[in-house]
């Protein structure tokens, strides 16, 4: 099950993380003339609005179904998701655009302290990514997914423009804009993992095929039902962080309608038991011929 109230936690430590950070990049990077941390430190303005969307649609996809929703409302989740990978595709538009201003418009090298400050930073969202991303991947939460990649690439942005603003340092004349030339190569990663995590998440939003060894594990599970001599189809489909499933369970030809009444519901029941990601289970009956 899901401990909502530690999803609730780390959703409002990230809300905080990124606003300390977004005050320490701008104002350091305004004094340290790095003009890539203040275009950091706007980015991870960006982030607080994104991973309010992104945490308060996880918390909408977990309420039960009602009167108007029978299936849930996990969908909302994968949503969340798509808009995820859709905010990572869009910032890094924005550091790419500012990048190359940046490259256009001469200015001076950073200052030595934007460079501690930076591994700081990297530091930081590279903890605070792992810890939504282990998170997601243990519930299958494609806006977790998501939300911990948006902090990844910020720990990735910012590792590049400290390695440019350490070539700048050493380089010299002439090597202002590293920092701005390995922000705007930062871009292609976040770029390729932004398209990723928005193609997973409309997979599931139309109901794409979930991996073979699930399948079988669902499949394996009913198998241990008294009764059943095999499963012929399953069809699962992702919900949010659960599961409905469409079972066609073999039974022999001779079980009377009321056995296999009994046996059908015993195989949903004990695939809710053995499964809790598992919401609802339809069963459908089918006489083995062997």
């Amino acid at each position: 099950m899901i401990d909502t109230g530690k999803t609730v936690a780390l959703g409002l430590l990230t809300v905080c993380v990124n606003l300390v950070l977004m005050a320490v990049k701008i104002s350091v990077g305004l004094v340290g003339n790095s003009y890539a941390l203040v275009a950091d430190g706007i980015e991870s303005a960006a982030d607080i609005f994104t991973s309010l969307i992104t945490w308060v649609g996880f918390q909408l996809s977990l309420r039960p179904p009602d009167e108007h929703h029978p299936y849930g409302h996990g969908r909302i989740e994968s949503l969340a998701g798509l808009f995820a990978g859709a905010a990572l595709l869009v910032a890094a538009g924005v550091i790419a655009w500012h990048s190359v201003l940046e490259i256009r418009t001469p200015h001076h090298a950073p200052e030595w302290f934007t460079l501690p400050v930076l591994l700081v930073v990297v530091a930081v969202k590279w903890i605070l990514s792992r810890k939504i991303d282990a998170l997601g991947r243990d519930i299958d939460s494609r806006a977790l997914e998501g939300d911990a990649w948006h902090h990844l690439s910020d720990a990735i942005t910012s590792a590049a423009a400290g390695i440019g603003i350490a070539i700048a340092l050493i380089g010299g004349p002439g090597w202002e804009a590293a920092d701005d030339y390995a922000a705007l190569l930062a871009c292609g990663i976040i770029v390729i993992n932004g398209s990723l995590i928005a193609k997973r998440a409309l997979h599931d939003i139309l109901d794409g095929n979930l991996p073979e060894n699930l399948i079988e594990e669902i499949r394996a599970i009913a198998r241990e039902v008294p009764g059943v001599v095999d499963i012929e189809k399953c069809r699962p489909r992702k919900s949010g962080v659960g599961l409905f499933v469409e079972l066609h369970v073999l039974v022999h030809g001779e079980t009377t309608v009321r056995e296999g009444h009994d046996i059908g519901h015993q195989v949903k029941d004990h695939l809710l038991a053995r499964k809790p990601r598992i919401l609802d289970a339809v069963i459908h009956l089918e006489p083995y011929e062997g």
